[in-house]
């Protein structure tokens, strides 16, 4: 988060050591005029209130969603005469993906236009023994054979229509062939969804068998992160938890899932985020860096890490105040990329706080030990 920052000018550390009073005491004003803070160098930064906290980088994988992942497979056995698109490619549904030559298509559109042909002389028998039977002329059982008949070589035909569809001949092509009465041995493989060609995984003039795959797609909006966390740094993690990628710093994914394993290798379980990208800089197995987001605790700010100063067990903060400096004592509650998030109930937003210069300043208020 951006800081506002005024600089000023370095002196030596030892000129600061003989002007100003040393007390080594918090809550007490470290001395130091204007001028000796412009010798000084001293650069400060305006605390900005902190609603949120970052992890530190954790590796994170970019995969295709599972319900968006979709393999093509041959239809039929045949040879592969064209392929129309290769990996990367962007296709949308209904596209011809390959050309594919195949006998047993031929055998398909044969045993269909066959099962038409008997169901055209099994409705015709049944027509007329109906009529017959209204007549008189023929017993009720013969009109209920022919009936039945019909029926049945209606559901054969059915059946022999969807092989044509599941070899992938569309409503059109099936029309086309039963008004014609023309077959082809020639078959467009279509893409099921639009998306990406994720990867080929045959080539040109390949003689395949019935289901060989030929292409993975992949819908790539949204995807997943796949994130390693260490188990012991689970606690706060939550189902909506913000996950920012470092290569897309303006972009939050959310978490969807946290794992229930734990590698036995390095203790770390895999968490998984999803995250809409529309800039596309995120690809299918590359590996990033992300931080975890979560919920900052009450009076917290974020201040440049170089703001923080450790003395013994405690952290401090040096804090202008009228004629010098106060150091003033925080909580650090996290550690970001550049900045730190800490808690102090008495530190205030207009307050100027110390960031460059203080390793000097807590020389002079240790007393220079």
């Amino acid at each position: 988060m951006p800081t506002t920052r005024s600089k000023r000018a370095w002196p030596g550390l030892a000129l600061i050591l003989m002007l100003v009073p040393l007390s080594g005491q918090t809550g007490e004003t470290i001395p130091m005029s204007a001028e000796q803070q412009q010798a000084f160098k001293i650069e400060w930064a305006t605390p900005q209130v902190a609603t949120e906290q970052r992890s530190r980088r954790y590796p994170a994988a970019v995969v295709v969603p599972n319900p968006q992942l979709w393999v093509v497979a041959a239809p039929w056995s045949g040879v592969l005469e064209r392929l129309h698109v290769a990996e990367g490619d962007v296709v949308s549904t209904g596209q011809v993906l390959a050309e594919l030559r195949s006998p047993a298509l031929i055998e398909a559109q044969s045993a269909y236009l066959e099962s038409l042909i008997r169901l055209e002389l099994a409705e015709r028998e049944r027509e007329r023994d109906r009529t017959l039977q209204r007549e008189g002329l023929i017993a009720e059982r013969r009109s209920v054979e022919s009936e039945s008949k019909y029926r049945e070589q209606s559901t054969l035909v059915d059946y022999k229509r969807q092989l044509l569809e599941l070899a992938g001949l569309s409503a059109e092509d099936i029309a086309t062939l039963t008004r014609t009465r023309r077959l082809t041995s020639v078959l467009s493989v279509r893409a099921p969804i639009g998306g990406v060609v994720l990867e080929q995984l045959v080539n040109t003039g390949q003689s395949v068998d019935s289901a060989t795959a030929l292409y993975r797609l992949g819908d790539l909006d949204p995807l997943w992160l796949e994130i390693h966390v260490p188990a012991d740094q689970l606690a706060d993690l939550r189902v909506g938890t913000p996950v920012w990628p470092t290569v897309l710093p303006d972009t939050a994914g959310h978490l969807i899932t946290i794992g229930q394993w734990v590698n036995e290798r390095d203790q770390g379980v895999v968490v998984r985020a999803e995250i809409h990208d529309p800039s596309g800089r995120l690809r299918p197995g590359q590996f990033v860096e992300v931080q975890l987001s979560t919920e900052a605790e009450a009076a917290s700010w974020r201040l440049p890490a170089s703001a923080l100063v450790r003395q013994e067990a405690g952290v401090y903060v040096f804090v202008a105040r009228p004629g010098g400096f106060e150091a003033l004592p925080v909580t650090l509650i996290a550690r970001e990329e550049q900045d730190a998030v800490v808690s102090a109930v008495t530190l205030q937003a207009e307050d100027r706080v110390a960031v460059s210069g203080v390793v000097a300043l807590k020389a002079a208020w240790l007393g220079g030990e």
